[in-house]
């Protein structure tokens, strides 16, 4: 069992950043995929960006390049998403995900894809 726990979010004004962190529990993450996800109001949960195991490499949603930087810290077991240039289309509920099945070298980037999830955190961006 791996407990995800998010926190960092709250309110913005647009063109602002936050981070949100994502803390593991129960089993330590150093070799599982890691992925943020979010869901607006109203909207279906959509993909925002991924890391493989060791921070290697990564991948972002064409809407947060350049303005996300998602990262991990293996020995504190948490992994992390800096978001800058915040705009209102960014309110979301943030979510982190752990793939701990099998997995390659590579990252996910499709919510089936994962096997724990965070309860979320709140990112609200005010114009």
């Amino acid at each position: 069992q791996v407990q995800l726990e998010e926190s960092g979010g709250g309110l913005v004004q647009a063109g602002g950043s936050l981070s949100v962190s994502c803390a593991a529990s129960g089993r330590t993450i150093p070799t599982y995929p890691m992925g943020w996800f979010r869901q607006a109001r109203g909207k279906a949960r959509e993909f925002v960006a991924a890391i493989n195991w060791n921070g290697g490499r990564t991948y972002y949603a064409d809407f947060v390049k350049d303005r996300f930087t998602i990262s991990r810290d293996n020995a504190k077991n948490t992994v992390y998403l800096q978001m800058n240039s915040l705009k209102p289309e960014d309110t979301a509920v943030y979510y982190c995900a752990a793939r701990t099945r099998e997995s390659a070298n590579t990252i996910y980037t499709s919510g089936e894809d994962y096997d724990y999830w965070g309860q979320g955190t709140q990112v609200t961006v005010s114009s």
